[in-house]
């Protein structure tokens, strides 16, 4: 990340920002089946650029590993994505809807899992999903079933009675997926997933994500490559807050060069 000149946060930069980013081709194909966008995304704080003409287009059914080392702007990107976030300029939609305008029925398709997500230690798995049910307006008989349907995806049936906060990291996790996959949205976006746990806690949460990935659009970010070829079809890597790369796992080991060397060689070593 670097900061901008003092003529570069003249008004006329938000301008540019907006006109001269261009889609891949990739993307422009996709753009009639979009379920994720992100067109031109700024971020500035003053003089600091924490993300700058971020442009992709993820189609239905994709998923998609947000790659870079910390504190590339992957967060700030997928808070912006998620209308959390307003951007300094650009345009993030979800499923077509614009985040900024349209932020309520945008996040009707969406479930995003923050790093750190909303979990109350007191709570049970069961108490905490009723809590969410109540929140997204689920009523009645498919209140019930939605809350033992995401109990059985997410394999808290040996947990659902004790009290989160004496749960290991791995079922936190899922305790939290399980409130994202609550509503049946189309589109997920998962924030560093697999941060912290043990290699058993990870190959469970790549597990649901892959049988997640089945049905939804999914966006998650991580730093550990061995994520992209777990998980990914196509990979999107940005560094100092803006994006290197775009294009598939084998693309990115293009000359037979391991990922390692290549996510060296895009982020010019920035530290991880």
């Amino acid at each position: 990340m670097r900061l901008a000149s003092l003529f570069s946060i003249h008004p006329s930069r938000f301008t540019k920002a907006r006109t001269m980013h261009t889609l891949s081709t990739a993307d422009r194909d996709a753009t009639r089946d979009s379920m994720i966008e992100a067109d031109g995304l700024c971020k500035y704080y003053g003089s600091f650029i924490a993300t700058e003409d971020i442009s992709f287009s993820v189609p239905r059914g994709q998923i998609v590993a947000f790659l870079g080392p910390n504190g590339a702007g992957k967060s700030t990107t997928m808070k912006m994505l998620t209308g959390y976030l307003a951007p300094s300029a650009g345009i993030a939609r979800i499923a077509g809807y614009n985040m900024s305008t349209d932020r309520l029925a945008g996040a009707a398709r969406l479930g995003y899992l923050p790093e750190n997500g909303p979990l109350y230690p007191d709570m049970t798995p069961r108490s905490l999903l009723e809590f969410f049910a109540d929140a997204r307006g689920l009523k009645g008989p498919r209140r019930a079933e939605r809350i033992e349907a995401v109990v059985d995806q997410c394999e808290l049936g040996s947990v659902i009675g004790k009290a989160i906060g004496k749960l290991s990291k791995g079922y936190r996790q899922r305790v939290g997926m399980a409130q994202v996959l609550l509503h049946e949205p189309d589109v997920l976006i998962l924030d560093e997933p697999t941060s912290g746990l043990d290699p058993n806690q990870i190959r469970g949460v790549r597990d649901t994500i892959r049988r997640l990935g089945e049905q939804k659009t999914i966006l998650l970010s991580t730093h550990i490559l061995q994520e992209v070829e777990a998980l990914a079809d196509r990979v999107i890597l940005i560094s100092e807050g803006r994006m290197r790369f775009d294009g598939t796992p084998l693309e990115l080991r293009a000359g037979g060069r391991g990922l390692d060397e290549r996510f060296h060689e895009l982020t010019r070593g920035v530290s991880v």
